[in-house]
């Protein structure tokens, strides 16, 4: 008889979690796995959604292979991997050293990490048309500065040299904040005493941080740094804003590519098959990102 109830219960259990779960679910079939497949289908025909009544045309597997011969496509990849490996990198190093000089409790420590946020809370597109300005080559307050002293001019945004590392130099400058706030939280999440033993055991600062609090950081650092690479791989709006991926295709990336392809050329059967190679190329990420960081908690 208990056994009878028993399975009753867990039965009722399961209905109760399957109900709470099925409106997210609804969302997340309606949201996502509908347009996902749709734009599956999208990917293998030749479709011209400004063209009135036109019919779409299976083309196979001609999308994919367009990839190949497309040298802006090729460009805008390069320009989003160098966006993504040279951004993150510099913003989880300062973002380390913020964590480590403001994770105490003092008063000082406190209102800094409240000045801090002040980039990382700014709208996108609010932040990428106020150093659009400050870096104008004509009538921004950074080349202003350099002439004061005696430098000329630099056209930071209309310099193909110059533009993409203007653009990363903008977005550390708003993301750095981010990988400092969640490395605080982390550090707190450390035991005082740990710390506290090994600098009474004669360790030094370095090793401290070294051997004791990066070891237990691992985890944190692993999930910080998938979150931030997949959002560096879809930086649309700074780039959108402060440039428009010019000069030439200087800082062409590819979601903005992709949306220039879909809704300014009206390709959509190409849009969908650059957007499906890029959400490919996201889970490959996602995926050895989650495979270290369960290594991490293995070990």
């Amino acid at each position: 008889m208990r056994r009878e109830e028993k399975k009753k219960r867990i039965s009722e259990d399961q209905v109760t979690t399957w109900l709470f779960l099925m409106p997210a679910l609804i969302i997340v079939l309606v949201a996502v796995i509908i347009p996902l497949c749709n734009s599956f289908v999208l990917s293998f025909e030749k479709v011209r959604i400004n063209v009135p009544g036109f019919i779409p045309q299976l083309v196979g597997l001609d999308n994919y292979l367009r990839m190949l011969d497309d040298p802006v496509f090729i460009r805008s990849v390069q320009n989003t991997a160098l966006f993504a490996f040279a951004s993150v990198p510099v913003e989880l190093i300062l973002g380390m050293m913020l964590a480590m000089m403001l994770s105490g409790d003092s008063t000082g420590a406190r209102i800094m990490r409240s000045i801090m946020l002040i980039p990382m809370i700014m709208a996108p597109v609010a932040a990428g048309t106020m150093w659009r300005m400050m870096l104008d080559k004509n009538t921004g307050i950074i080349n202003y500065l350099l002439t004061c002293i005696g430098i000329p001019a630099v056209d930071w945004l209309g310099n193909p040299k110059l533009a993409i590392f203007s653009v990363i130099m903008v977005d550390v400058w708003r993301m750095t904040p981010w990988f400092a706030l969640l490395l605080i939280s982390g550090i707190k999440s450390i035991p005082g005493d740990t710390i506290e033993a090994a600098l009474v055991d004669g360790a030094t600062k370095w090793k401290c941080f070294r051997y004791v609090i990066l070891p237990q950081l691992y985890r944190v650092l692993t999930l910080v740094l998938m979150l931030r690479v997949i959002d560096a791989f879809k930086v649309f709006d700074i780039v959108f804003v402060m440039t428009g991926g010019g000069p030439g295709m200087a800082t062409e990336m590819l979601p903005s590519y992709i949306y220039a392809q879909g809704l300014r050329y009206f390709d959509a059967g190409y849009a969908a098959a650059l957007a499906l190679v890029f959400i490919a190329a996201m889970a490959v990420f996602s995926s050895v990102f989650v495979f270290l960081r369960s290594r991490g908690r293995d070990e």
